[in-house]
């Protein structure tokens, strides 16, 4: 395992974090379905004996429950990973899910996840999205206070365009910020990943494997059998005429990571540790056995060949996911 420093903090993660939104099990809007407790513990104790050593979570995960699983496996661990969690989601007794980034609710907010963790301090606390953008100063000037408070260590932002940093700046310095970052999402190429390396912010990106699309996991048949609860199921990239086209670019990328031993999920991640910008990915784990697969991607460094090939790749599908008429 390799670990990168976060930005300017003294925070040093493992190049692979640990992602526990599917810990939050069935039920709620955005579930991943149904999730079973013990195989959550068991993945996230497996995982840190693989030498990840910090987990990324929210609040809003399971409506709390993804926080108090990492709470009950983290409890009795002789050296606890970093805990990054976010904030800014709230719900009513029916689930129904909404942003709230009020001074009052973010003071109220972090008690709970303290709560539901089991621990005194938050080593990283997100503003899970800038909703409602307009009381973000508001929310970065509360959780600049939890810091003189000792609530948390440090503070980053998640889903946050550049714009949005420069206007909180100036209220406290960015630790962090955690955008959507795949072979499938390039967005952050263009400006993020330049601006923060400029004010050496932090970088953990999430959905490295695009949900689990680039796993090779997925095709017409594998996806109808997802839970009827699982929220890819109406993911535009899970569905035709899509789901097509980036199978067949997974099956390239499978030939690929064969060559080498290696599974099209450890390409996935190795392609995007390529970039020095990004500190760690966060890959979404649900049994021991996925951070198994996994874990070997953190010791690979892609060859200038290969970046240039699958360069080619991405450009093909950008090309037939345009000639549908979608915008990406």
């Amino acid at each position: 395992m390799q670990y990168r420093r976060l930005g300017w903090t003294d925070l040093k993660l493992s190049v692979i974090g640990f992602g526990s939104w599917a810990l939050g099990g069935g039920g709620w809007r955005f579930s991943w379905g149904p999730q079973d407790d013990e195989d959550s513990i068991k993945a996230i104790r497996r995982a840190m004996e693989l030498g990840v050593n910090w987990i990324d979570t929210a609040a809003v995960y399971g409506l709390g429950h993804s926080e108090e699983i990492v709470g009950k496996a983290i409890k009795d661990l002789s050296e606890r990973p970093i805990i990054a969690t976010k904030c800014g989601r709230v719900w009513d007794e029916n689930g129904n899910i909404r942003g709230e980034l009020s001074r009052k609710s973010l003071k109220r907010q972090v008690d709970d996840s303290l709560r539901r963790l089991q621990v005194d301090v938050i080593d990283l606390y997100q503003i899970h999205w800038p909703d409602p953008d307009e009381y973000i100063e508001e929310a970065w000037s509360t959780m600049a206070d939890l810091v003189k408070d000792g609530k948390v260590r440090y503070i980053g932002v998640s889903n946050f365009s550049v714009e949005q940093m420069k206007r909180i700046e100036k209220i406290h310095p960015i630790a962090s910020l955690q955008p959507p970052y795949s072979m499938l999402r390039r967005e952050v190429e263009s400006e993020i990943l330049p601006y923060c390396k400029e004010k050496n912010i932090g970088v953990v990106v999430y959905s490295p494997m695009q949900k689990g699309l680039l796993t090779g996991k997925y095709n017409k048949e594998t996806v109808k059998q997802l839970a009827p609860d699982d929220h890819r199921r109406t993911d535009p990239m899970f569905n035709e005429p899509q789901l097509s086209i980036n199978v067949e670019l997974v099956e390239k990328l499978k030939g690929l990571a064969e060559k080498y031993g290696r599974t099209t999920s450890q390409l996935a991640i190795a392609w995007i540790l390529r970039r020095p910008e990004v500190t760690s990915a966060i890959v979404g784990i649900r049994r021991p056995s996925q951070i198994e697969d996994v874990a070997p991607a953190a010791d690979w460094n892609l060859s200038e060949e290969d970046i240039r090939l699958i360069e080619v790749w991405l450009k093909e599908r950008e090309e037939k996911i345009k000639n549908l008429g979608v915008i990406i």
